[in-house]
């Protein structure tokens, strides 16, 4: 393999590594949606090359616009290209920029392709003795290799020397242009001679020569015996004037006139400060918190090379904290006090021991009412003593009228857990009108997440001081009641000052559109204050339920790992892919269906799934894995999460996380509890009410049907749904073209898999291998509903062109989801943006009403009495209660009605309501 020589002068193909990335990499978008995935790709393979190869000389070079001295010898030159992508052609001034910001020399020259310029350079370099590594993707270019300019392309990791140019063409690179000129160029509309390919070309020229021979020697060409030798000689002659044409348009100019040498071209000091500003404006936040940590934005050699990386040059904080304040006194506290009174809005943030809501202690509070004046109040750092410190139930009692103000708005970041912390001190926190978590996310809920150290970068370009630089990491990790005041004073000033300027810079942009200013104020805000009240109330569990669950799965875990031994016919660890692997596709020879990204076999459960259909082994893993996890993520788990003071089991819910606007839970997770088997079932029967009262359970019916059907104003779904038919049956009668009394129950199952298939954007081929029949038969069908239900079809196909289009859909109450690959050059990618752009308005639609009714529901119960009737839990659909029973009935028609007149859609809203003593048997 061909060594490359320290420090070469390194000439970038920039054109080439454009290209490239415009193809390879991700449709990313800013938060104002320009894209910026092609700048990401180049400055990424940049900052690998300077990695991996140390040198003082480098250059990038790129093609200039406008035509060049090929296009003048031959109009017809790359007349097939087509013209740059609008979308890339915007990303060439800030890729441009940043390359000049990391100190790189970029080269354009007009009238000529950048491969000129690198050829000029590599031979004048070459001609000193000057050792050169071109970085390309084109193939053209090894026509440049002698002994010393060697090629590398960084996608492959092939780096070729003259004997690597033979390994890869066959031919030295002295026979690169005559080659290429055989075979001609279709992307660069370059004819050659036609009938000449890869094979000819090289035994043409390893047989004979070059142009020049081959033109010298047309008798010899016949003997060579290859396939089509016969009739080659009057081919050449028949070509001979585009023969040579071919060869001047494949030949790299070597004497571009310019005004630097090759030993000039130096890397210089990268700009920081132009750095910082610009990967803040793409929003390139792993590279900005490295400028904003202080690298100087030089890669250096780490330990392992030898080398001891360089020391970090600090830099100053891009926001001035010297107006933040430790409040000490109740004088101080006071004057506070009264400016937040008389303040419309102002910051708050709690800095706590712990991070559950349920357990953990205010170890003291943060306020800014103006940029860059914020305030901390320690109330229980451990080594101050009481009179060193404000007392915690007076700083308390002193701000409850205040958080308790209905009138008073609060700004905050993530505000439902300082709400619920609070709330363990008797406070109602009430006037919680901003959160800047929540404004980012109703703003653009995809360009990346929503916490404050993500939305500091993106949008002030700011690196908040982060907790681990305070308070150190892993199992030595400080809680913040440990922190020496000196750093935890600034760390949460930072975070009330920091959350009042993304809430200056945020709401504006959320504010300035009526359609995001509903969704954030109606919807997203209101829950709040609902979601904080359902987390604190919590769940019964029955642990003891849930252990003897864990034992039996244990018990029938060991019988699938022994029979799993008999199936493979020696023991191994069924959770490892690797050993699986091994197994199935080594041993026992199971077909390969997907692979890695790494190139070996997928034991993913799609693979394990389709695999199952027809062996055991696969089948058995699948069953094994899916108790696995039932065992780790609830039977053993969830009795351990009980809270010891209320008995209870208290999840979190998340509002920005998901890009449609579903609410997702954690710890525990209640969205993934399986409710169509079994153990899922039974795991639902261990969330149980208590003594004298109910479980109540209440889900929407076929919701985001009922959208759909609103959505598409369909005149066949709408009167199905008005006239409460059995939605599934209708949709079998409409295409089987029979009386709905005459659908079979399998005919019914057949016309719900693609009533449901049509929101995910399910294809033929999908509806075929779920419904276990031909695709041809499955597209059948798919015509069939579509001539049935001609709305449904126009509704889908205009939305897909509104995505297009505009770059995003909405929901029917306004809320936008972002979809950057509805116009990837990649099918997949853009085939699933697509089918998110036909689902997307239906499921954000259903979590839009489920919020709304939600919100409702909860201010209905606020004025129940406090024993009769708790909102308990929020899964997908559907809302849990737990009921005194004597109010059962009355609570249940309630909640029904309110749920039912949540939203006004063109088909009726029907919630399902049941109950027991049990989740399993309430639903």
């Amino acid at each position: 393999m061909a060594t490359i020589p320290e420090n070469p002068l390194i000439l970038i193909d920039g054109s080439s590594y454009l290209y490239r990335a415009y193809h390879a990499a991700p449709n990313f978008t800013n938060s104002d949606g320009e894209p910026t995935g092609a700048v990401y790709g180049v400055v990424n393979m940049l900052r690998s090359m300077l990695r991996q190869f140390s040198t003082e000389h480098i250059a990038v070079i790129f093609d200039a616009k406008g035509k060049t001295f090929r296009d003048d010898m031959f109009p017809e030159y790359k007349a097939n290209r087509p013209p740059m992508p609008d979308d890339l052609r915007g990303q060439i001034e800030p890729l441009h920029a940043v390359i000049k910001a990391m100190g790189l020399p970029l080269i354009s020259i007009s009238g000529v392709e950048a491969d000129d310029v690198i050829g000029t350079l590599a031979t004048q370099a070459s001609q000193q003795g000057m050792p050169v590594l071109i970085s390309t993707g084109d193939k053209d270019m090894a026509q440049l290799v002698d002994q010393n300019i060697t090629l590398i392309n960084t996608m492959t990791d092939v780096v070729m020397d003259p004997a690597g140019v033979v390994d890869k063409f066959g031919i030295g690179p002295e026979l690169i242009i005559d080659y290429l000129a055989l075979m001609g160029d279709k992307v660069d509309n370059i004819p050659g001679v036609p009938g000449v390919g890869e094979k000819t070309a090289k035994a043409l020229l390893t047989g004979i020569g070059g142009l020049d021979a081959l033109y010298d020697n047309l008798d010899d060409i016949a003997p060579l015996g290859f396939r089509g030798s016969k009739t080659m000689a009057k081919k050449l002659l028949d070509n001979k004037e585009a023969a040579y044409m071919s060869y001047k348009l494949a030949t790299i100019k070597l004497d571009v006139e310019l005004d630097v040498k090759p030993d000039e071209l130096r890397k210089g000091v990268p700009d920081t400060d132009a750095l910082t500003e610009l990967f803040g404006k793409l929003q390139f936040r792993r590279w900005l918190t490295e400028m904003l940590e202080g690298s100087d934005g030089r890669i250096v050699a780490d330990e392992k090379s030898g080398n001891a990386p360089a020391e970090k040059k600090a830099v100053a904080p891009t926001i001035d904290r010297s107006g933040y304040e430790i409040i000490l006194d109740e004088a101080a506290f006071n004057v506070w006090l009264e400016q937040l009174k008389a303040a419309k809005a102002f910051a708050f943030d709690t800095e706590t021991d712990g991070l559950d809501y349920m357990t953990a202690n205010v170890v003291g509070v943060s306020f800014a009412i103006e940029e860059g004046k914020a305030a901390y109040v320690p109330v229980a750092h451990d080594y101050l003593d009481a009179p060193a410190q404000l007392d915690r139930d007076w700083v308390l009692a002193q701000l409850k009228p205040l958080l308790e103000d209905p009138n008073q708005a609060k700004i905050g970041q993530n505000l439902k857990f300082d709400a619920s912390i609070v709330a363990r001190y008797g406070i109602e926190m009430q006037g919680i009108v901003f959160d800047t978590m929540l404004e980012s996310y109703v703003f653009n809920s995809v360009v990346g997440r929503h916490d404050m150290d993500s939305l500091a970068l993106r949008y002030l370009e700011h690196k908040n001081i982060s907790f681990e630089e305070i308070a150190g990491k892993g199992k030595k990790q400080l809680t913040f009641n440990q922190i020496d005041l000196a750093q935890a004073g600034p760390y949460a000033a930072e975070d009330a000052d920091i959350t009042l300027r993304l809430h200056n810079a945020l709401y504006p942009k959320v504010e300035a559109d009526e359609k995001l200013k509903h969704v954030f104020d109606t919807i997203e805000m209101p829950l709040v204050p609902v979601l904080s009240r359902m987390e604190r109330t919590g769940v019964y569990v029955d642990s003891m339920l849930l252990g003897a669950q864990s034992t039996e799965i244990a018990a029938r875990l060991d019988e699938l790992e022994k029979k799993a031994f008999e199936i493979a016919d020696q023991e191994f660890n069924l959770s490892s892919p690797k050993q699986l692997q091994a197994i199935l596709f080594e041993k026992m020879g199971l077909p390969v269906l997907k692979k890695t990204p790494s190139g070996t076999p997928s034991t993913n459960e799609e693979v394990l799934q389709e695999l199952a259909l027809d062996y055991p082994l696969p089948k058995l893993i699948l069953e094994y894995r899916g108790l696995a996890k039932l065992k780790s993520t609830y039977t053993d788990k969830l009795p351990k999460m009980v809270n010891p003071a209320t008995g209870r089991v208290h999840t979190s819910y998340h509002q920005a996380v998901t890009a449609t606007g579903r609410l997702s839970s954690s710890d525990p997770n209640l969205q993934n509890i399986p409710v169509r088997n079994e153990e899922g079932r039974r795991i639902r029967q261990a969330f149980v009410a208590q003594s004298g009262y109910k479980i109540l359970a209440v889900d929407y019916s076929q919701i985001e049907l009922r959208i759909m059907a609103h959505l598409s104003g369909d005149k066949a779904l709408l009167d199905a749904f008005r006239h409460g038919k059995d939605i599934h049956a209708a949709t079998a009668a409409e295409i089987l073209g029979l009386d709905i009394e005459q659908v079979s129950s399998e005919q019914r199952r057949r016309a719900k898999a693609i009533n449901f298939g049509l929101i995910y954007g399910m294809s033929a081929f999908g509806l075929a291998k779920q419904l276990d029949m031909g695709r041809n038969e499955a597209q059948d069908y798919m015509n069939v509903y579509f001539e049935r239900y001609p709305g449904v079809l126009e509704y889908m196909e205009s939305t897909r062109n509104t995505a297009s289009e505009k770059g995003y859909v909405e929901t029917l109450f306004g809320r936008r989801l972002y979809l950057p690959d509805i116009k990837s050059r990649n099918g997949l990618r853009r085939k699933a943006a697509e089918r998110a752009a036909i689902n997307a308005p239906m499921q954000g639609t259903a979590a839009d009403i489920i919020k709304l009714a939600m919100i409702a529901v909860d201010h209905w119960v606020q004025q129940q009495p406090q024993d009769e009737v708790r909102l308990l839990m929020q899964v997908h659909d559907e809302l849990v209660f737990e009921v005194k029973e004597s109010a059962l009935e009355s609570v249940t028609a309630e909640v029904k009605a309110l749920m039912e007149q949540a939203a006004t859609l063109d088909v009726p809203l029907i919630a399902d309501a049941g109950f027991g003593d049990n989740w399993d048997q309430a639903h």
